[in-house]
C-alpha cells in the first residue's frame, strides 16, 4: 500500500455562532470567532489517498488529475468566499474546521473513485492557523 498526498490552499471568512444563543454566550464558547464582522484564514489541506500503484503508470493516482479534482470540487469554490454565506455545501453546516472537512471528505471520496476504482481517500487535514488543524479518515475511523 503507497499513500500519496497533494497539497493545495485557500482563503476564506468564517463565524462560529448559533442564532439561538446570545452574544453573551456565542462569544463565552467561541470567542473571537464569533466576532459579528466575520475573520479569515489562509487554510492548507492535504489529501492523502491510498492504493496500490498501477503496473502500467506506476501512480495510485495522477497527481496532476488529484489536483485538479480538488481545485475545481474545493478551492475553487470556498476560495475567498464566506463559509457561513457562500459555499452551498456548507448550508446549514456550523463551519468549523471538524464539520468543514467532514463535507470536504464526501465530495472527494467519490471523486477520487472516479481515478482509480482500487483507491481510497485516506484522510484530509485541514489546517487553519499554524497551531490548528484537524484530520479526519473517514466516518469509519
Amino acid at each position: 500500500m503507497v499513500y500519496i498526498t497533494r497539497k493545495e490552499h485557500f482563503n476564506a471568512a468564517h463565524r462560529l455562532f448559533r442564532e439561538d444563543w446570545t452574544d453573551v454566550k456565542n462569544e463565552e464558547i467561541f470567542g473571537k470567532c464569533a466576532n459579528k464582522n466575520w475573520h479569515g484564514h489562509n487554510f492548507d489541506i492535504f489529501v492523502t489517498v491510498k492504493g496500490n500503484p498501477d503496473p502500467e503508470t506506476g501512480f495510485v493516482v495522477d497527481f496532476k488529475k488529484l489536483g485538479k479534482i480538488l481545485k475545481t470540487e474545493i478551492v475553487d469554490k470556498v476560495d475567498h468566499k464566506n463559509l457561513n454565506l457562500d459555499v452551498d455545501f456548507l448550508s446549514g453546516i456550523m463551519p468549523t474546521c471538524e464539520n468543514v472537512v467532514i463535507e470536504f471528505w464526501k465530495i472527494l471520496e467519490r471523486e477520487i473513485s472516479t481515478l482509480n476504482p482500487q483507491a481510497q481517500l485516506h484522510c484530509i487535514k485541514l489546517i487553519e492557523t499554524p497551531g490548528n488543524y484537524v484530520e479526519y479518515y473517514g466516518p469509519n475511523q
